[in-house]
């Protein structure tokens, strides 16, 4: 998703990534692209204006909004995408662009929390992700090891919980995930991940995790309501395991 950089330069990322098993939500289970019959996309102020009932109409049940990005950035458009997906019918869900190299994952996670990634029980709140992926203007882990890299995403992780109640979402791509943080597993008990990987197949995903929640499988999709690409998803399982985790039950 990698909204925080150029179209162009976003496809240049790729890889796998997985599921979520959180215990104290709900466990997705295997399944091929096939079964993945729900419909999602991702947006940000990219894609400008955006008809969210034809969107709804489209097919598209859920969708991730970007809400915020390192420790100042808020998407202009997210407040106005947010209530109008909500309206339509949409599943939708905050997320955030990390800069790790610019601040603790506390502080981020908070600022997140604060600008529309907090959650509540509607049936159409999913908890909100961490956008975790390549530096898209530097070092590939943002300067830091794998142990600085494991210790940040878990200071945001856990802030972000303390503030909602909630295991929030992760997107990254296998590739970062396994070099960045050194084949870490020890995220994937609670946390849903979100796969990209722009391809026929999920391929491999990031070390801990056996199966996907999410699927980022293309970034050049074509939907109603909005003009111009967007990035394409499945959620693996059907509607009402989605509404289950939008409102944490099992």
């Amino acid at each position: 998703m990698s909204i925080g950089t150029s179209p162009a330069l976003r496809r240049l990322l790729a890889a796998g990534a997985a599921l979520v098993v959180s215990a104290a939500t709900l466990v997705a289970t295997a399944a091929p692209a096939q079964a993945a019959t729900v419909n999602g996309i991702d947006v940000s102020h990219y894609q400008g204006v955006i008809n969210w009932t034809s969107v709804r109409n489209s097919g598209i049940e859920f969708a991730f909004i970007k809400a915020t990005e390192g420790t100042s950035y808020k998407d202009p458009r997210f407040n106005t995408n947010y209530v109008a997906a909500y309206n339509a019918g949409v599943i939708r869900g905050a997320y955030h662009f990390a800069r790790p190299a610019a601040s603790s994952g506390a502080v981020q996670a908070n600022f997140l929390a604060s600008n529309g990634g907090a959650w509540s029980a509607d049936s159409r709140t999913l908890p909100a992700a961490l956008d975790i992926e390549n530096n898209p203007s530097g070092a590939q882990c943002y300067g830091l090891s794998t142990t600085q890299m494991r210790n940040w995403i878990a200071d945001f992780l856990n802030t972000y919980r303390a503030r909602t109640g909630r295991y929030a979402v992760i997107y990254t791509t296998t590739n970062f995930w396994n070099t960045c943080t050194g084949n870490y597993t020890g995220f994937a008990a609670n946390h849903p991940m979100w796969v990209a990987r722009w391809a026929s197949t999920v391929g491999t995903l990031p070390a801990g995790w056996g199966v996907w929640s999410f699927w980022q499988y293309s970034a050049t999709g074509r939907v109603s309501g909005i003009s111009g690409d967007v990035d394409r998803n499945y959620w693996n399982g059907t509607r009402a395991r989605l509404i289950a985790l939008a409102n944490n039950t099992p």
